[in-house]
């Protein structure tokens, strides 16, 4: 059954990955006005990427706006959602928005893929990579940054001293902060659906001369930040 929440939930992961794949494609893919702009272009734009899909979420059904599956599995050990039910409804719904968002992106920069000739920028649009592969630093990189993320989020709403209203610019600061400092290492999923509705959706649609997926390394931004958000969860319980 789909519910108002989940509505909620797709569109704000739709435009989290519309505009945080978008502007990773202007800056990548092949002769855009933003193409060579940078890793600072990049960590801003998902900063507001993650900025505009809490508002959405929230102004559309989702009054909590997890729009990640590490965030909404922390909020469940923490027992702000209810059931396991609500959890798997809510991740469907994500999973759905970063796949259609991941869609939207690919429309909208068509005439570049033709023009891009490498296939590893073509797929850092839709997914993560690893600067340097080692397993473990990837995991441990994934890992840190959605603790940061869930305990960041935890402690801006905790604070009880700001508007609700300036929670999602605060938390796509937080986002642009771990960016900036955390996440050249391993591009910075920290959000399961992020990674994985993308990578499906780079592996069904007909991109010109895309290559492979990645499907090696698609565990990692699953697992890393599934991990992250257990040991947030914890902290959170341990600390406060």
């Amino acid at each position: 059954m789909w519910t108002e929440v989940m509505t909620g939930e797709f569109l704000g992961c739709l435009f989290l990955i519309l505009f945080g794949g978008g502007v990773v494609a202007n800056v990548l893919l092949t002769d855009t006005k933003g193409n060579g702009s940078g890793w600072i272009v990049i960590t801003t734009g998902w900063g507001f990427a993650v900025m505009i899909g809490v508002f959405v979420a929230i102004s559309t059904g989702s009054p909590q706006a997890d729009i990640n599956p590490a965030v909404t599995l922390a909020k469940y050990l923490l027992g702000v959602h209810a059931d396991l039910l609500e959890v798997a409804r809510l991740v469907v719904a994500q999973m759905l928005g970063c796949f259609t968002g991941a869609v939207l992106v690919w429309l909208a920069y068509l005439p570049h893929w033709k023009r891009t000739g490498d296939v590893g920028l073509k797929r850092a649009v839709f997914c993560t990579d690893p600067a340097i592969e080692c397993r473990l630093g990837n995991m441990l990189s994934e890992v840190i940054g959605t603790v940061v993320l869930i305990f960041g989020i935890g402690a801006i709403a905790g604070a009880g001293t700001i508007s609700p209203g300036l929670l999602p610019y605060l938390v796509g600061m937080l986002v642009w902060a771990i960016g900036l400092s955390l996440g050249g290492t391993t591009g910075y999923a920290i959000n399961p659906a992020r990674d994985l509705g993308p990578r499906i959706a780079h592996s069904l649609l007909p991109i010109h001369g895309k290559g492979s997926s990645g499907w090696g390394y698609a565990w990692v931004p699953i697992v890393g930040p599934l991990m992250g958000a257990l040991i947030a969860a914890a902290m959170w319980h341990l600390l406060l």
